[in-house]
């Protein structure tokens, strides 16, 4: 049996069988749960999706799915039901995310860091452009997302976590914590990241960007949120401006070599490496705006020291990140010495004879 590997024909029947024994008693009849995550709509009924998709499976492959050999999530169940034409959608609003946080965190520190209400102006707008962030799918969200009440609920988590704030706090996450943190401790940074964030919504660039590259960003920091990561990434992967980049360098008589550490390609692998290296967007993610990326504002640098960058907020400069290599080789050269001086210093001693 290959799990997901149903078709339409088998969902309606077990919609149908769902439809004749009742809820309960088609749920107690396979062993599942009410849904969680996800519910299946058809025809004006809502379905748990779990227990359809895998009843569909005993209609395809011989046998049902038993609940514990597979989830109702966007990853199993829910992933399952769409390519068969079904619709789908979330029992629960995802968590919040920092990009959307960032938002609502320089809200309430423009309200002087205290909460809003619901039908405040700017939290109406808040809420209209959050419904536009290019963040969670339809299928994700249901239809209270991000509403009026939801946004004015979390500017008071925000505003009772405020170390100020006296009263006992509302039931935020440390995610809120982290990001109130970091408007405090810059908040004309964070400012111009969020401003930059609501301009990229607004005008449709952050929906262009492609959502697939999400993964490959996990192992990078930035406070500054997910968002504005997929735009500076999408520019240092901008197949063109790293062209221009490399042949500047080469007209102007400079190697291909990392900017930090000096590793070349070339030398090392020969003709694989020849022409190789990646570019890393210096502009921090704060100040990148619309305007277009100069080539003054890439720097050629090796896989490693680009992820090195990357993986810790604030991330270093490529010069910062040379120092630190440096110093670091310095100790260690220094280490090496004293450790080959006590070796000499052990054998001669051990040699020496005896008085």
């Amino acid at each position: 049996m290959r799990k997901g590997a149903i078709t339409r024909d088998a969902v309606l029947k077990a919609i149908a069988e769902h439809d004749e024994l009742g809820r309960q008693a088609f749920l107690s009849k396979y062993r599942f749960s009410e849904a969680r995550s996800y519910l299946l709509l058809y025809e004006g009924q809502e379905y748990d999706s779990k227990a359809i998709a895998g009843v569909a499976h005993k209609w395809d492959h011989g046998g049902a799915l038993l609940p514990e050999e597979f989830s109702g999530g966007k990853d199993h169940a829910a992933a399952w039901l769409k390519p068969a034409g079904f619709q789908v959608k979330a029992v629960k609003n995802p968590d919040w995310a920092r990009d959307e946080i960032i938002l609502a965190c320089h809200l309430v520190m423009t309200n002087g860091w205290k909460g809003l209400d619901a039908r405040d102006p700017r939290v109406v707008e808040l809420s209209e452009l959050l419904q536009l962030m290019p963040i969670y799918a339809e299928a994700d969200r249901n239809e209270k997302f991000r509403n009026p009440n939801g946004v004015a609920r979390k500017t008071f988590d925000i505003a009772t976590r405020h170390p100020d704030y006296s009263g006992k706090p509302t039931n935020g996450g440390a995610l809120d914590v982290e990001v109130l943190h970091e408007f405090l401790a810059r908040p004309e940074e964070m400012t111009e990241a969020a401003q930059l964030i609501r301009q990229g919504v607004t005008d449709g660039e952050l929906q262009a960007l492609p959502l697939a590259e999400d993964e490959e960003l996990d192992d990078y920091s930035a406070p500054e949120g997910r968002l504005l990561l997929r735009r500076h990434r999408a520019r240092e992967r901008n197949k063109g401006l790293r062209k221009k980049k490399i042949a500047s360098v080469l007209r102007q008589g400079g190697r291909l070599s990392c900017e930090a550490c000096d590793f070349d390609f070339e030398e090392v692998y020969g003709e694989r490496g020849a022409g190789y290296i990646e570019c890393h967007h210096v502009v921090p993610l704060h100040e990148a705006g619309e305007g277009r990326t100069k080539l003054s504002d890439l720097a050629l640098i090796c896989a490693n020291c680009h992820r090195m960058i990357h993986r810790r907020a604030p991330w270093p400069t490529p010069n910062e990140l040379r120092a630190s290599i440096e110093s670091r080789r310095t100790v260690q050269d220094r280490a090496t010495v004293g450790v080959v001086v006590q070796q000499r210093s052990t054998a001669t001693t051990a040699t020496s004879p005896a008085l």
